[in-house]
């Protein structure tokens, strides 16, 4: 969205948003003591957990650096689940990086000469799950200790590159801030080693270093690129005018820009992300990679299929233009059961409405337009290549036919790769992964039926360039044959689930959906080995596609499953059923010419355990079924408080509860920070949040199962950089609250959880790990035997009958552990 909308929304969307105040570094430093004194504290760490995998889908890999003189050895750096060596092409990794206080990564360089590590911590892909770092990372002794080198503020790094001719010397290309402005963000270098760190490209608060690449023929020579991108809970600007790349021919210590206005390489609102790569045969051809955002004309939108209609064919219709379509391409439309239109409608019914007034000529457009159709049908140019034979002086587009490899989400991607010893040989790496051997001219997919979407790094071989080394949404490939077949690189368990839930089978099976692997489960007794490339049956299986989300599963059969994908797109199916029409979709619907619902990435659903035909499902209204989900009704007004919106869906639900002690007693929140509480199954709702912090997204709302009237809340200010821990408890029904946790590090806090057996326990997630207090919450203590030392923890559950809890990672995939010893532990406290 472009910075004339962002700033009109920003001005009346929700003031209180705009009190959240970013987290100093300071405070997010204190993080790591307290997490040790949690530690040191605890009592628990003589019981470990187990990880049960999954490793089959694997998770979002962000960069590889491979041994030039032994490319079976190699590290791989996923997003959020830390970094990974393997000495033998792939087939095993261990795990180096647990013992730091982040796992998130952004980049990594490696001196193979003098085998030194550097970490940049934080994703740069800018994504809704890109946590932020705490800056740079330093081994000499392959991870077996890690020194911290600063840059604390800097968040999210784009690129590492160490000089050729000094090992000292080391550029970091800093992006910033994700959800705020900061100044600590551009390019930074080093001179000794990381001690000490001069920022020499600074353009603004909100543009930031996102790549950088080296002349190898004269390390003097570099270039930079920059990028201007802002995000909020409700917005994002892509790009914008301060985008560009910049040049260095003094080591960096001063930089010019190279993409000025008659350079060849657009300018202006719609620049976006930039990857860049200089050839290192002849080092005057540079290669950048453009997400161009600037919207394409209406005469290029012209389709050659005109025998149906699509989506835009509704757009900005009058009238007389609506009554003019054709009828019967009109009825195919709309008996196009994946549009999704109400089958009481025919053309003429629909024209009737429009001609009387009762529906606007945009009503098709209204009611099928939305966030995740805003990801491929907005017009833009997207992905473009463009090369300079003249070392930055003049750029040409090199694509001479669309790449359609980003759709609207290029700042998710956004680099190029060129061959060590051939400068024709391009790969770029988007939704798919391109490769070009004339030099860009055109493109063809390299990709296999086993290399999963979603692509962000490609490494070549400098002495075989067939074979490539290559990292995406789901994890590792590897090909010597240009890409005719690869082969997967993914044993580490790196599943990044966003919720868990489990059923009652014997052994109980836990489910989870994940960050654009679907949803999976499997059984708790799992223990990985590679037993299963063998007979072909992994432990854990896939039940949906798109990025997983929520889950519920029926008790009474243990195999009726509600899961789905992102802004709501859940359905209902049996596991295992025969039926040609398995899947039931449990979306409430709406009829033409009703106001749009809102959906969160990850909205909420329940199953209500009084009943389990009775189904919960939450848009930025409350919704009932009293049948499945086959039908529902819609038992609230918007529950949010109505923000203005911008490009990214806000104002919606985020987490609901009822009372295992009272059918119909529900809380949800909202990502506005509401909490509405009905007692009376949706009828009546009042809102509960007036005393506690504004404009925070609330992570969690759980309704006690030991009294009715008691209460969790659990807030988060990730989407503000605001990274302090809120959980609350309220004894009332929510008419007041208190604050407990007060000794919790200054992490954000995901989701909390009652134990089943005893009241006084409780169990936070952060962004940090696991937390238990044993006094109801007026301490906490660190739970982390046999996790990373900070590992972001999304979900929790426990499995009563087994007395074991779940934690659903962001990055480590699922770990189990008995609870008993923290039961007996609460019960000899409490006996004191």
């Amino acid at each position: 969205m472009r910075r004339l909308t962002f700033l009109f929304g920003l001005a009346i969307a929700i003031p209180a948003l705009a009190q959240v105040k970013p987290t100093p570094a300071s405070d997010r430093l204190k993080a790591n003591e307290q997490r040790k004194v949690l530690q040191q504290r605890s009592l628990l760490n003589g019981t470990a957990f187990r990880n049960i995998g999954p490793s089959i889908m694997s998770g979002r890999v962000v960069d590889v650096d491979v041994n030039p003189d032994d490319p079976t050895e190699f590290y791989v750096a996923y997003a959020s689940g830390g970094l990974w060596h393997t000495i033998n092409n792939g087939q095993s990794f261990t795990p180096i990086f647990d013992s730091t206080d982040v796992l998130t990564i952004g980049d990594i360089a490696v001196n193979w000469k003098s085998r030194t590590i550097w970490v940049g911590t934080g994703e740069v892909n800018s994504s809704r799950s890109s946590y932020a770092g705490i800056g740079i990372y330093k081994s000499t002794n392959n991870g077996k200790s890690w020194e911290y080198l600063g840059l604390p503020e800097s968040h999210h790094i784009g690129k590492i590159l160490i000089s050729p001719n000094d090992e000292n010397t080391v550029w970091v290309a800093a992006l910033g801030h994700l959800y705020s402005p900061n100044k600590d963000r551009g390019i930074y270098k080093t001179t000794d080693g990381g001690r000490s760190w001069k920022k020499t490209l600074y353009i603004d608060e909100n543009t930031g270093g996102i790549d950088i690449d080296i002349n190898p023929k004269n390390t003097n020579e570099l270039y930079a690129a920059m990028w201007y991108r802002t995000r909020s809970a409700w917005n994002f600007e892509e790009g914008g005018k301060t985008s560009g790349i910049y040049k260095s021919t003094d080591g960096g210590e001063n930089w010019s820009l190279v993409t000025p206005e008659g350079s060849g390489f657009p300018n202006g609102e719609g620049v976006g992300r930039i990857g860049i790569a200089v050839s290192q045969q002849h080092p005057d051809i540079v290669y950048a990679v453009l997400d161009n955002n600037f919207h394409q004309p209406d005469t290029a939108l012209k389709r050659t299929d005109t025998t149906r209609y699509v989506l835009r064919d509704f757009k900005d219709l009058t009238k007389e233009q609506f009554l003019a379509l054709d009828d019967k391409k009109l009825n195919e439309f709309i008996r196009n059961r994946r549009n999704g239109i109400p089958q009481k409608y025919t053309a003429a019914s629909i024209k009737e409405a429009v001609a009387n007034g009762k529906f606007q000529p945009s009503v098709l457009w209204d009611y099928l337009f939305d966030a995740n159709t805003a990801l491929f049908e907005t017009p833009i140019y997207g992905c473009e290549l463009y090369r300079s034979e003249d070392g930055g002086k003049s750029w040409k587009k090199t694509n001479t036919k669309p790449l359609t490899m980003y759709s609207t989400y290029g700042y998710y991607f956004g680099k190029v790769w060129v061959s060590p010893v051939d400068d024709n040989k391009v790969v770029l790496t988007g939704f798919d992964i391109e490769m070009s051997t004339d030099g860009g001219k055109t493109f063809k997919y390299i990709g296999g039926d086993n290399v999963h979407a979603d692509h962000h790094v490609a490494w070549i071989d400098p002495k075989k360039d067939g074979h490539m080394i290559i990292g995406n949404d789901g994890g590792c490939n590897i090909t010597y044959d240009n890409g005719a077949h690869w082969f997967k690189a993914n044993t580490p368990p790196v599943g990044q689930f966003y919720n868990i839930t489990y059923d009652f089978a014997k052994p109980y099976n836990v489910y989870g959906g994940l960050q654009d692997n679907g949803t999976w489960y499997g059984k708790s007794t799992t223990r990985e080995n590679y037993d299963w490339y063998d007979s072909g049956e992994n432990p854990f299986k896939g039940i949906g596609g798109g990025d997983g989300m929520q889950v519920q599963v029926d008790w009474r059969d243990n195999k009726t499953v509600y899961s789905g994908s992102q802004f709501g797109a859940y359905s209902r199916q049996v596991l295992g059923s025969t039926e040609a029409r398995s899947f039931n979709s449990v979306r409430p619907a709406r009829d033409l010419g009703e106001t749009a619902l809102r959906y969160n990435w990850q909205t909420p659903i329940l199953l209500s355990r009084h009943n389990q035909d009775v189904f919960y499902y939450g848009s930025n209204k409350f919704h009932r079924s009293f049948n499945k989900g086959d039908s529902s009704v819609t038992m609230s007004a918007d529950l949010t408080t109505n923000p203005k919106q911008g490009d990214v869906p806000f104002g919606t639900l985020t987490t609901m509860s009822e009372s295992p002690l009272h059918f119909g007693l529900i809380y949800v929140g909202t990502d506005d920070g509401n909490i509405q509480v009905t007692k009376d199954g949706g009828y009546n709702w009042e809102l509960i949040t007036k005393k506690l912090p504004k404009g925070l997204y609330v992570s969690r709302v759980v309704a006690s199962a030991f009294k009715e009237s008691r209460v969790y809340a659990t807030l988060n200010g990730y989407r503000n950089d605001h990274f302090l821990p809120y959980v609350y408890v309220s004894e009332d029904y929510g008419n007041s609250w208190r604050a407990i946790g007060k000794d919790l590090p200054n992490e954000p806090v995901n989701v909390i959880k009652e134990d089943p057996a005893n009241e006084n326990i409780l169990y936070v997630g952060t962004d940090g790990g696991l937390y238990v207090s044993i006094d109801a919450g007026n301490s906490f203590m660190m739970w982390n035997k046999g996790l990373p030392y900070s590992v972001p923890v999304h979900d929790i559950a426990i499995q009563p009958r087994e007395n074991e809890i779940i934690l659903g990672t962001h990055g480590r995939s699922l770990y189990v552990a008995k609870v008993d010893e923290v039961q007996k532990l609460a019960k000899k406290e409490a006996g004191k």
